[in-house]
């Protein structure tokens, strides 16, 4: 296990370094130790497609009573007189019966237009000395006085005005805000982090007084110009006022007023800290039975939930034509008891604004979707521990994959890396669908991003140049398949010589020299490509390494440079389909009037040098030893013993599945050691049983002419050539008649000794 660790460390430690500092730098990112506006952005638009994908469903507790196109046409271009507006009033609070009602206008200059100002100038001009004039003014200024009107409709019915907070150079103050939510003395000496006005553009004395509260509807867009959140309280001097949604859900709600609600733990902060600390957790809202309470976050701004995609199409709220309100058609059922908000989808008035779900969005309805959000207790917002996830998900990522990605294919690499950012997506969408919760979500799927490019670009770079290396090395010695195979672990292969066991094949055609004489040139390079083509393709398709071609012969080995453990069993296998190929080659050899191919085959095995051998001038891998020498020599007598395949005796001992007929012993040229020597038959599991019967009958006649009972050794070798006519039984029967004419010395051990190669 120990190995196995030092071996993936060797192997891998460059790109798991590489991971690490990738998974450094995203953490630093994540901290604030390096810039990441791009990051933050990015951010976003996760944060928007959110409600991109969400599907609307209609809302129909708040209803958008819009002074839209055909209410224009009927009544008139906006402004309207504040008599028409107080009829809409009436008709919403009385007649329909509205839970609250929020202006998403502001009415902040007089109303001339029934001409009575004018009249008035003139009592107080012209006409002064008209007595009857003025008193007959008197009795029509109820009827005139539209503004009046309009104050008499709002009086003691659900009603806020809205107004326009302004930092604008030379903006002033103008008109009355309603009376603040809570003051800078409220506070106890601490301060917010909320953003401050100088100057507002508020509705007339006689109307604000006349409603039941009032509010700002400023949104704060974000730096892309998106309408993302909008503050619930802004401070002007030293009063705090409440935002047209909050102050119109507070009287939907029956709410009496609001207040700040600093951190919960404020047990552990002193006065002075608690003094400069600026935030607030919530911002409550006194309802029956609890408190409700809303998150805020900096300059207690709380984010907008989008319903929908926005307008009267967008499917998330009721839009009411203004004037069927007027009018007093618009179905009961369908707007009774609702909340309204009294707004316009006129593009050329104005109140249209760019949200992350439409550039053309009613700005009446980023009101309504807060009031929705504010009713339910439903608020998306960013976790104070925003920060602590999203570290621990980054290091958690860069750890997963960067321990894991290096050690993984291409495609387990892919579905890992798809994997991952699929969960990172679908936990944060869940966390924010179900908890309520805006997390980081970037800065992770970035990190996923890198880890998967770097690693795949790792591999392009760098491990494909070491696969490149292998297959310029092997690629001539080994099969595609197990060149790719050693691709895949490039490091464990090289040239370098070492000792190992391996078995060793040596193929001669026999005959060849006859052959070549019988065959025109241009047959003869067919006749040998065809040959050696055929082998080539047994060896290799077996997991063999060819090591040469010699003239018409064939060098092979196995074991090297892929470790192949079997190697014996294969070399055995593949020797035996070499004869049969030759079958094969030879029909088709006869068709064409060529001479036959017959092949002899030596295999050993034992330990031998593998490497890349030679010269300065040339190199090649391939396998010197003694093991060697012996596997050529055996090649060299298989026609002695008339047999297409010899093994050495360690090749049959590490091939047990094979049948083998044992042929004799044998002190070839260079050796003094006898060895054994056999011919491989078939697997034992597929030997026919005749053939069985023959091998055994021919082990007992070999071990009679070991033993010089020469004349029983013949009759039953004799018998045996009457059924098969094999060399084998020529040869031996040659033999015995020579030990008879010649008797072997007395410490004859049955070995056959050969004096040339």
């Amino acid at each position: 296990m120990l190995r196995r660790l030092r071996g993936a460390f060797a192997k891998y430690w460059a790109r798991w370094l590489l991971a690490l500092v990738l998974t450094v730098t995203a953490a630093s990112q994540v901290i604030g130790m390096l810039p990441g506006e791009w990051v933050g952005r990015l951010d976003l638009f996760f944060y928007d497609l959110r409600m991109r994908v969400a599907k609307a469903e209609l809302d129909p507790r708040i209803a958008i009573i819009d002074i839209d196109e055909k209410s224009i046409a009927e009544i008139g271009r906006w402004p309207w007189s504040r008599d028409v507006v107080a009829q809409l009033v009436k008709q919403m609070t009385q007649t329909y019966q509205a839970q609250s009602v929020g202006f998403d206008v502001v009415f902040a200059e007089p109303d001339t237009s029934s001409g009575y100002t004018r009249l008035e100038e003139l009592a107080k001009g012209q006409l002064k000395d008209v007595p009857q004039f003025a008193r007959q003014l008197q009795t029509l200024k109820p009827e005139m006085d539209y503004d009046a009107r309009l104050a008499e409709a709002l009086q003691g019915q659900p009603v806020v005005m809205g107004y326009n907070l302004s930092n604008e150079a030379g903006a002033i103050a103008k008109g009355q805000l309603p009376p603040p939510a809570f003051t800078v003395a409220d506070l106890g000496g601490r301060r917010l982090d909320v953003t401050h006005w100088r100057a507002y553009g508020a509705n007339l004395p006689q109307l604000q007084q006349a409603a039941r509260s009032g509010g700002f509807f400023n949104p704060l867009p974000d730096d892309d110009g998106l309408i993302r959140a909008v503050p619930l309280v802004a401070q002007v001097g030293d009063n705090f006022y409440e935002s047209l949604a909050l102050a119109t859900a507070r009287v939907a709600l029956n709410g009496k007023r609001i207040k700040p609600v600093f951190l919960h733990n404020d047990a552990v902060l002193s006065d002075a800290q608690l003094r400069d600390y600026g935030a607030l957790d919530s911002i409550a809202v006194d309802v029956k039975p609890d408190p409700l309470f809303i998150p805020v976050e900096r300059h207690l701004t709380t984010l907008v939930t989008y319903r929908g995609h926005g307008g009267p199409a967008g499917g998330a709220f009721r839009y009411v034509p203004a004037v069927d309100v007027i009018r007093g058609t618009y179905p009961h059922d369908q707007l009774d008891g609702r909340i309204m908000l009294v707004g316009t989808t006129v593009p050329g008035l104005n109140d249209l604004r760019a949200t992350p779900v439409s550039p053309v969005y009613p700005g009446v309805e980023v009101h309504a979707n807060l009031i929705a959000s504010i009713i339910d207790g439903d608020f998306k917002a960013r976790p104070e521990f925003a920060v602590g996830f999203d570290l621990v998900q980054v290091l958690a990522i860069g750890l997963l994959l960067g321990l894991l990605l290096p050690m993984l294919g291409p495609l387990w690499s892919i579905v890992l890396t798809l994997a991952s950012a699929f969960g990172l997506g679908a936990f944060n969408f869940w966390l924010y669908n179900s908890g309520g919760m805006v997390l980081p979500l970037a800065t992770a799927l970035l990190l996923v991003s890198a880890l998967f490019v770097c690693n795949l670009g790792w591999g392009y770079l760098f491990e494909y140049r070491n696969r490149r290396a292998i297959v310029n090395l092997f690629g001539e010695y080994v099969a595609p398949e197990l060149v790719a195979e050693m691709a895949a672990n490039p490091e464990s292969y090289n040239m370098e010589g070492e000792i190992r066991e391996l078995t060793v094949m040596f193929s001669d055609v026999r005959g060849f020299t006859t052959i070549s004489e019988s065959l025109q040139p241009n047959e003869l390079r067919e006749y040998i490509n065809v040959y050696l083509t055929a082998m080539s393709e047994d060896i290799r398709g077996n997991r063999g390494t060819l090591d040469k071609y010699i003239g018409d012969a064939v060098m092979a080995f196995w074991g090297a440079p892929l470790d192949v453990p079997d190697h014996a069993a294969r070399a055995v296998a593949t020797a035996l389909k070499m004869q049969q190929t030759t079958l094969l080659i030879n029909e088709e050899f006869i068709k064409r009037d060529w001479p036959p191919l017959k092949i002899g085959v030596g295999l050993n095995t034992g330990q031998m040098r593998v490497g890349d051998m030679g010269s300065k001038i040339r190199k090649a891998y391939t396998v010197m030893g003694d093991a060697v020498n012996l596997s050529s020599r055996l090649e060299s007598i298989t026609k002695v013993y008339g047999v297409g395949v010899l093994v050495g005796h360690a090749t049959r001992e590490a091939a047990p599945a094979f049948a083998y007929r044992e042929l004799d012993r044998v002190r070839v040229k260079g050796k003094n050691e006898p060895v054994p020597i056999y011919e491989p038959l078939a697997l034992e599991s597929e030997l026919d049983a005749g053939l069985r019967a023959e091998v055994d009958r021919w082990h007992a006649a070999l071990a009679l002419v070991r033993a010089q009972q020469w004349d029983e050794a013949q009759r039953e070798i004799l018998a045996l050539q009457e059924s098969f006519a094999r060399g084998i039984y020529a040869l031996y029967l040659e033999r015995i008649a020579h030990y008879r004419a010649e008797p072997p010395p007395a410490d004859w051990d049955g070995v056959t000794t050969f004096e040339t190669k």
